[in-house]
């Protein structure tokens, strides 16, 4: 038996006693070492999820590094004992988009933690289709397992970022400081931005932000477009990226656009909230390109271990608690709450 944290219903989290998942010969166990809390874990939590229910749980959790500890006779090219981080999204493998590399934009993606059990269990069980499509990736030495964990959400930024392009002199602005903003403006300085500027309602939130990157503007609400005019010239930013779930920061960037500037919107929006309205106008007089992206193909999450391995982004500073899988409920309150940045859960 082992600990698993799983999904009952609308707001019903349990810590559970589950059996050990049994491995087929094409499969891998691993021993899970970490596994991050994620604003898509509060939101299934808060929302529930299609299927999810008393009599069919989910364990929860997609942000995960490990150990493995089986290896299927089948299976060749991993080790018991290697150190692996794990990629979350899987496809059919057939289709365009899979054949392509496109495997996270499958319209029959499945993913741990989604709609496959996840990472906030004491093992995870690597399916055929996850090992034979690359998902369990070698985790870098230099990259402990709590920081490998938060390479995922990392590696959504990079594809984001892959797709809009940050240019060396570029400014930027980034609406949103949680952590998913933040490693937009790490990523977005390591890769030669001028200047990048981080606006959110929270300004406590802003003083993290100015704690971790002093090198980031931070703008409040009440003087954002003054504080855009001001350091761009006034000719407004290159590339503008929503890093947040809200549809009024949606409808106003283009009025924060320089000429031929980029908007990336990162945050999907809840379905209450859409559709937005968009100025056309700005968007066609301006020149501007407008970017959309989800999730992070295999390839992106294993470039993203790479860098994170460098060293350059400071990534460890977003991991603000560490608790043990007895207190998840603690952690999903401060994850829900919005206290620190990033929460994650450490098995021994």
């Amino acid at each position: 038996m082992m600990q698993a944290v799983q999904l009952f219903g609308k707001n019903v989290i349990k810590n559970v006693e589950v059996p050990q998942p049994q491995i087929k010969d094409n499969e891998i166990l691993v021993q899970v070492k970490a596994a991050a809390i994620c604003g898509s874990d509060v939101r299934m939590i808060q929302n529930g999820y299609p299927g999810v229910n008393e009599t069919h749980p989910l364990t929860l959790g997609h942000e995960v590094s490990g150990i493995i500890a089986k290896v299927g006779a089948a299976v060749s090219g991993y080790e018991v004992g290697q150190r692996v981080a794990i990629a979350p999204n899987m496809g059919c493998g057939i289709c365009d988009q899979c054949v392509s590399g496109n495997t996270h934009l499958c319209s029959n993606y499945q993913a741990f933690g989604i709609n496959l059990p996840g990472g906030f269990a004491q093992y995870l069980k690597i399916p055929a289709k996850a090992v034979r499509q690359g998902n369990l990736a070698p985790l870098p030495e230099e990259l402990d397992f709590a920081t490998a964990a938060i390479v995922e959400p990392l590696s959504c930024v990079f594809n984001g970022q892959k797709i809009a392009q940050v240019y060396p002199g570029d400014k930027v602005l980034i609406i949103g400081a949680g952590p998913i903003g933040i490693m937009h403006a790490m990523l977005a300085l390591a890769q030669g931005a001028q200047k990048v500027m981080m606006n959110d309602l929270n300004e406590s939130r802003l003083q993290i932000v100015h704690e971790i990157l002093p090198d980031v503007i931070t703008i409040t609400n009440a003087d954002l477009k003054a504080a855009i005019a001001e350091n761009t010239d006034q000719k407004g930013v290159d590339l503008c990226i929503i890093a947040a779930p809200a549809a009024p920061a949606q409808e106003a960037s283009f009025d924060y656009m320089a000429m031929n500037g980029r908007l990336l919107f990162f945050g999907g929006l809840p379905q209450n909230r859409e559709p937005v309205k968009l100025n056309t106008n700005l968007l066609h007089y301006k020149q501007l390109r407008l970017y959309g992206c989800t999730r992070a193909s295999l390839s992106t999450y294993r470039q993203t271990l790479a860098f994170a391995a460098s060293g350059r982004l400071p990534l460890s500073k977003l991991i603000t608690a560490r608790y043990s899988i007895d207190d998840f409920s603690l952690a999903y309150q401060n994850a829900r709450d919005g206290q620190g940045l990033k929460n994650v859960i450490e098995f021994k």
